[in-house]
């Protein structure tokens, strides 16, 4: 049995845990595989918002497991505020939440570091959400990362120690930040004994024997393929491979077990920090944008960057991950707009192409444009992909025949029931 994909094609924020929610039936294992609470995933039940930073979108769904993997980084302070959120809202989630012993564990000396960093890099500031999640992928490739594994273990307290007296030490090249480390070390603690009564499992050994015992399992993924540690706008990425790569390092399990991968786009494009975003809209339209959209960050709070889809962009993002299928997210957004743009090619130096450069954060990128007749009409209330206005219709061929790749679903608001299934496909229930 296979495990299928679903991640975001762009800079993140494309709507991935709607999606994962609403797919979730046909799967029994819901396995979140690498990032950490710098994600914001959003989900709108019953005219209610909810939105989780580390806990898989599957946890809403009856019956489902959801799995923390071992590529996931881990702030135990707020797992266990996401926790009481969930107990809040009536979910019962104590016998389907796994966490994954090989998952790293993000310390109050971490976030204090990531705001101490960041503070120091003036006009050069990547945009971290401050959730401590580089400095702790950090020791985690600098082989000096604690792991959940590791509370279990009866000099855990020495080890932490350990690894808050280096970050004490590595914080004396940075200017001094405000962060209260002893108030945030007891809540800390307290959230660390809270967590031990979560199921933990190795996360190889696990989903190899669901798998074997014929168990559906769909990955998710958090942040965006542009934000990648590799191959994203580099430096102003994430810490994790956040392609379809990391679902085998983050879940321990082989290539060949990836079927079917969801990529999920905006029918337009947004990003949250700084870093290069060739189609970015700066005056009225781009304010347009945000304001439709709602484009400020589940996570921050900080009001998103917005720009017209960016066809390259998603072409190399598809080519990185081998997305099988692409799901359209907040087409509903541009219901009022008199004219659409679609990115179909940059100008460099005078001429065309269609690849991103290498250099793409010091490179002058004129993007190519091709605009499209709005449709003026409210899709939220639409119940099947015919319905569409001819105008939608015709933007929403034209992406997919300049893709290549198929869309199956298109969204047209936030709500779990505003989805209109486009085509059927082989292998994934939508």
């Amino acid at each position: 049995m296979a495990i299928d994909v679903l991640l975001g094609l762009q800079w993140g924020d494309e709507g991935k845990g709607k999606i994962v929610d609403y797919l979730s039936p046909n799967y029994d294992i819901i396995a979140r595989f690498q990032g950490g609470p710098n994600a914001g995933h959003t989900l709108v039940l019953n005219g209610k918002k909810h939105v989780l930073h580390t806990v898989p979108s599957g946890i809403f769904r009856k019956g489902i497991i959801n799995l923390i993997g071992n590529g996931v980084v881990v702030d135990p302070t707020i797992l266990v505020g996401e926790l009481a959120q969930l107990e809040e809202a009536g979910v019962d989630y104590q016998e389907r939440l796994l966490l994954a012993r090989k998952a790293h564990l993000i310390l109050p000396s971490h976030r204090m570091l990531d705001a101490a960093s960041e503070a120091s890099k003036g006009k050069q500031k990547i945009g971290s959400t401050l959730r401590g999640i580089g400095p702790t992928y950090m020791d985690k490739a600098g082989r000096n990362g604690l792991r959940i594994g590791d509370i279990e273990a009866d000099d855990f307290r020495l080890k932490y120690r350990a690894l808050k007296l280096k970050h004490l030490e590595l914080a004396r090249l940075y200017p001094h930040v405000d962060f209260d480390l002893e108030g945030e070390e007891r809540a800390w603690f307290e959230a660390i004994d809270k967590l031990a009564n979560l199921q933990r499992v190795d996360c190889a050994y696990y989903l190899s024997e669901q798998i074997a015992a014929g168990k559906k399992v769909l990955a998710e993924g958090a942040q965006g393929s542009m934000l990648d540690i590799d191959f994203g706008t580099y430096p102003f990425v994430t810490s994790s491979n956040t392609t379809t790569s990391g679902v085998c390092t983050g879940l321990g399990i082989p290539p060949t077990s990836i079927g079917e991968v969801i990529g999920i786009s905006k029918a337009y494009c947004t990003r949250v920090g700084g870093g290069p975003f060739p189609t970015e809209l700066e005056g009225e339209i781009g304010e347009e944008v945000r304001r439709a959209g709602g484009e400020f960050g589940a996570t921050t709070g900080r009001p998103r960057r917005c720009g017209w889809i960016d066809l390259p962009q998603l072409r190399y993002s598809i080519i990185l991950n081998g997305v099988t299928q692409v799901t359209l997210t907040k087409i509903d957004v541009l219901d009022t707009f008199d004219q659409i743009g679609v990115c179909t090619g940059y100008m460099i130096d005078g001429k065309e192409t269609k690849n991103l450069p290498f250099d793409i954060d010091c490179t002058d990128i004129e993007p190519i444009y091709q605009y499209f007749e709005g449709w003026k009409t409210d899709l939220s209330k639409l119940t099947s992909f015919d319905q569409l206005p001819a105008a939608a219709k015709t933007l929403v061929a034209f992406i997919e025949d300049t893709l290549g790749v198929p869309f199956t679903l298109i969204s047209t608001g936030p709500e779990r029931e505003a989805l209109l299934v486009k085509e059927k496909k082989v292998g994934v229930a939508v």
